[in-house]
Order: C-alpha cells, then sequence, then structure tokens
C-alpha cells in the first residue's frame, strides 16, 4: 500500500530545482564555471513541463473517478471526485 499519492509534476519540479542547485553549487566550489543565464531556461522550463504533467495527471485522476484519501483535505486533491 502507498503512503502517499504518487505526484509526478512535483518530482520533476524538484529535479529542476535541484539540478539548479547543483549547478550554481559546482559554480560556487570552483568545480565549474557557469554563466548567471544559464539556470533560468532549466528552471522555467522545468516548472512549466511541470505545470504541463501536473495538468495532465489531474486530468487522467478525474476521469478515472479516484476518491480523496480519507482524512485528506479535497482542495489538495483538485481534480479529484470524492470526499
Amino acid at each position: 500500500m502507498l503512503r502517499h499519492e504518487f505526484r509526478p509534476g512535483r518530482l520533476i519540479a524538484g529535479t529542476a530545482l535541484v539540478t539548479a542547485a547543483v549547478i550554481y553549487g559546482g559554480d560556487a566550489g570552483g568545480a565549474w564555471e557557469t554563466p548567471w543565464f544559464v539556470v533560468i531556461p532549466l528552471v522555467v522550463g522545468g516548472l512549466c513541463l511541470a505545470g504541463a504533467v501536473g495538468a495532465v495527471t489531474g486530468q487522467v485522476r478525474r476521469r478515472r473517478g479516484r476518491p480523496v484519501p480519507e482524512g485528506a483535505d479535497p482542495a489538495d486533491h483538485a481534480g479529484t471526485r470524492g470526499g
């Protein structure tokens, strides 16, 4: 049994932001030289992709009719039926 609901949009957003942190961390540590504008497309693209994946996931869950887990706030599960 899963402990929590899988949210692929959050996974993608987290991966994009951790990647940006690693890039800037490597620059700060002297491992490589990173121009300041390199991370902007990574973060913006990652957040846009995460939003698109989150929207598709919400539509899939709405279509399947998955109920909201017991004791959870229905506002946290936008796009699902139940309650």
